[in-house]
Parts: C-alpha cells; sequence; structure tokens
C-alpha cells in the first residue's frame, strides 16, 4: 500500500462523532444526575456535540489536534504543509463563527479540549463544566466559556519556568 493511501485510510479511521473525550464528558454528566441532553443537535448551529436546549447550553469537546490546542503546541505535518495550515486555520474560522452564533442566539458555549480530559486535569475540569450546567437556567448571559483553562497567569508561570522559547 502506498504512503499516500495508508495516510488516506488512518484520517478516513478518525471519528467526529462518539469520541473517547466525548463519551467521558458525557459520562460525567450522567454521573452528576444532569442527563436529558441532546447528542449532534441539528436546532443548534454548528450541532454541539452535547445540547441542554432547555438550558441553552452548548458543549464543544474538541479534539487538540483538530481544532489546534492552545495549549498543546502540536507540530504541523511536515508533507503538504499548506494544505494542512489551510485546513486548520478553515476549522478554526468554523468553531468561531458556530460560537459567535450560538451566543447571539442567548446560548451560553462551554468548549473543552481533549488534553484538558486527561489525568489530573479529567476532575476539576469536569466539576466546573458540571457547575456551569447545573447552574443554567436558560437566561443566563450568554458567553463562550473555555471550561478548564488554565488560569493566565498560570500560563505566564509555566512559560517563564521553561525559558524564553518554551523548553527546559
Amino acid at each position: 500500500m502506498d504512503r499516500a493511501l495508508a495516510t488516506r485510510h488512518v484520517m478516513q479511521a478518525n471519528k467526529s462523532k462518539d469520541t473517547g473525550p466525548e463519551l467521558k464528558v458525557r459520562a460525567a454528566l450522567r454521573e452528576a444526575g444532569l442527563p436529558g441532553y441532546r447528542l449532534h443537535w441539528k436546532k443548534a448551529s454548528g450541532r454541539p456535540d452535547v445540547c441542554y436546549p432547555g438550558r441553552h447550553i452548548a458543549i464543544f469537546v474538541n479534539g487538540c489536534y483538530w481544532h489546534r490546542c492552545p495549549w498543546c503546541s502540536l507540530p504541523t505535518p511536515k508533507s503538504n504543509v499548506a494544505f494542512w495550515e489551510e485546513k486548520f486555520a478553515r476549522n478554526r474560522a468554523r468553531d468561531a463563527r458556530n460560537y459567535d452564533e450560538l451566543v447571539r442566539d442567548g446560548w451560553k458555549v462551554l468548549v473543552t479540549w481533549e488534553c484538558r480530559l486527561k489525568r489530573e486535569r479529567f476532575r476539576p475540569t469536569m466539576e466546573a463544566l458540571v457547575a456551569e450546567v447545573a447552574r443554567a437556567d436558560g437566561h443566563q448571559e450568554p458567553a463562550v466559556i473555555e471550561v478548564g483553562a488554565p488560569p493566565a497567569w498560570h500560563l505566564g508561570v509555566a512559560r517563564k519556568r521553561l525559558g524564553r522559547h518554551g523548553r527546559r
């Protein structure tokens, strides 16, 4: 099998629904006593991964690679760089458009990243997400909230500790 065909098969195997991180979020929401959500609800802009129509809450569980996580600093593929940069830019523009449309329609948009659902970050991220959903009554201020994001001061401290170029 040639390399291009192999790459094509790998890319086609990536799921857009029912991903591991998405399943973890849904399980935590059920465990917290917050069932009753809709999955990929067509009536909400961008078809959020998890949606609470009555509470006007839309949850997006973003994969770090495809949505270009601001904390992971993932490299761009070395071959066909122009294609990948354009692809990632389109993904990010689409995300921003979906979030803006939901906010305009009065929704609170909760965005969490795949890396925030791993190991020691999972529990605090899910506690914050569950708290946002639990207190929503459908009349809250529309906004986009990155759940599990490190506070800005924490990023500055981490960068200083790692040095100017982010390396130890």
